[in-house]
């Protein structure tokens, strides 16, 4: 039974002359309190060294992801492929079963093998023999640096980590700049009071008091390059009249010395902004455009990185920076906030009021899949970020009119808005519902009127229709009554001129009955 072990100086293989000792896992470390004890129960069979700090960088990446490293495998080829029931002890499982895949040795990983690796660390000076100690400390100080620098230059998480400070040192410059501003204001404010609101522009009002100085050098002075013409002439005229008191030289200097640092700040921040935008373009396309530079990078700072972002639900991204709105809503029980610092997006800035949740939930859902396309896609482009800022400006829109036809492309969602949607209807003024007389008798005259003409017809066609029937039955009976020929037609002629009179007996009265009605 063999162990491996590895050092920063190269791979160390012992044998392990008993076994029996491995199983015993509470006493194994009196096996090596003394150099003379481990030599007994362990014995260097080969020792592989590095030939620089390269290889050894090499090899200890590859210990890490679990892979087999070309040193080793030849190691192992020499020493174990003949020997065929040999089995190695290793301390890590990964690398244990990329070895048995690749070399079909049996690797052994366990808590007994784990209290081995601890002991040989303790007696490693005298198993191995042949490095010094200085040596050896100086291949793990090497190996150590060049390991960091591997991990820190390849890391993910590590490379917006420019993002998230130059965010940050963003939101200080801002504070900063306007504490500058508000002190100048307030110290220029006792020469000439009258000059801050005029010039409301901080810029402009700081580069007016560092070439002006004191209020009596406004005439003589030109500030065509930093006010338009009007604000000029307003700033001449209030220092002719100013009410302010007399400050000395030395006040004016101080505060010239105050608007130079403004001065300079802004101008750095001005720099830092373009910096962000060009690491932002880089970094995450697809969110700037779709919520902005500055706030796609105060996501990522308020995240912690990119991918802690993409990891996050469409729903934790809305409320991103809202934290103790949330939970003051969960307990007081009452509404949770509706947005964060996606509140400050340009789209969500252009809803109204009521639409602003709805905004503010659709961005999160699309910037939330845009992160992740930035995050774990390939190519870094933001034609994604594009589409997705068209169709929710295209939402903004129909939120804005009223108008939600299109919203949902199913036919479940139409036909509940038909549902719920007002139908217009025209209505056309009736001047029968002005009259004051009882409306019942004019809907009984209308009802009397229509029958009457409608009447005569339906009798005159029964009347037809019964004197047909008559003749084919008279017919028949003077064929089969030859004695009472005279009789049978003397009675249907009767019979016809009685129905023939009926319709002009029931005519006349119903004629009375419409003069009666006019009458009444």
């Amino acid at each position: 039974m063999f162990v491996l072990y590895e050092t920063p100086a190269g791979y160390a293989i012992f044998k392990l002359l008993d076994e029996k000792k491995l199983e015993q896992v509470d006493n194994l470390y009196k096996e090596f309190e003394t150099p003379e004890k481990a030599n007994k129960l362990l014995k260097l069979k080969h020792f592989e060294k590095f030939n620089d700090t390269t290889e050894a960088l090499a090899a200890a990446t590859a210990a890490v992801e679990g892979s087999v490293s070309k040193p080793l495998k030849k190691t192992l080829k020499k020493l174990l492929v003949d020997d065929v029931q040999a089995s190695l002890l290793v301390a890590d499982a990964k690398l244990g079963s990329a070895i048995k895949d690749k070399l079909s040795v049996q690797c052994v990983y366990n808590t007994g093998v784990q209290e081995l690796m601890r002991c040989i660390r303790q007696q490693a000076d005298s198993l191995l023999g042949g490095l010094p100690t200085r040596e050896m400390t100086a291949m793990a100080l090497g190996l150590a640096h060049s390991l960091s620098r591997y991990k820190l230059k390849f890391s993910p998480d590590k490379i917006d980590t420019m993002i998230v400070q130059a965010q940050c040192l963003l939101d200080d410059l801002d504070k900063e700049l306007n504490n500058y501003i508000m002190r100048a204001r307030e110290w220029y404010g006792w020469h000439f009071p009258e000059l801050g609101k005029i010039i409301t522009d901080n810029i402009a009002f700081v580069k007016t008091l560092k070439l002006v100085g004191t209020r009596e050098n406004m005439g003589a002075s030109d500030l065509s390059d930093i006010l338009p013409e009007e604000v000029e002439e307003k700033v001449k005229e209030a220092a002719e009249i100013s009410m302010g008191t007399e400050i000395s030289d030395e006040d004016v200097l101080n505060i010239q010395c105050l608007c130079d640092e403004i001065i300079a700040i802004n101008d750095y921040r001005a720099h830092l902004y373009d910096y962000l935008k060009a690491r932002m373009m880089a970094m995450a396309p697809n969110l700037s455009v779709l919520v902005g530079d500055t706030i796609g990078a105060r996501l990522i700072a308020h995240a912690g990185s990119l991918i802690n972002l993409a990891k996050h639900p469409s729903s934790t991204v809305q409320i991103l920076g809202a934290e103790k709105a949330l939970f003051r809503a969960l307990k007081t029980k009452k509404d949770t906030p509706k947005y964060g610092l996606i509140y400050h997006a340009e789209l969500v800035g252009q809803a109204s009021q009521k639409n602003k949740g709805k905004m503010s939930r659709s961005l999160a859902a699309k910037a939330s899949l845009a992160t992740r396309v930035d995050a774990f896609g390939e190519e870094a482009t933001f034609e994604l970020g594009a589409t997705h800022k068209v169709k929710l400006e295209s939402r903004l829109r129909l939120l804005e009119e009223g108008n939600l036809r299109k919203l949902s492309g199913t036919g479940k969602a139409k036909a509940k808005f038909e549902k719920y949607q007002a139908k217009s209807e025209v209505f056309t003024y009736q001047p029968d519902a002005d009259n004051t007389l009882n409306v019942k008798k004019k809907r009984k005259h209308s009802e009397a009127e229509t029958p009457v003409k409608v009447e005569p017809v339906d009798v005159k066609e029964e009347v037809k229709d019964e004197e047909e029937t008559e003749i084919k039955s008279e017919k028949k009976k003077k064929k089969n009554k030859n004695k009472n020929k005279h009789g049978d037609e003397e009675a249907p002629q009767q019979s016809v001129e009685v129905k023939q009179e009926d319709p002009e007996d029931t005519q006349p009265p119903k004629k009375k009955k419409k003069k009666s009605k006019h009458q009444e």
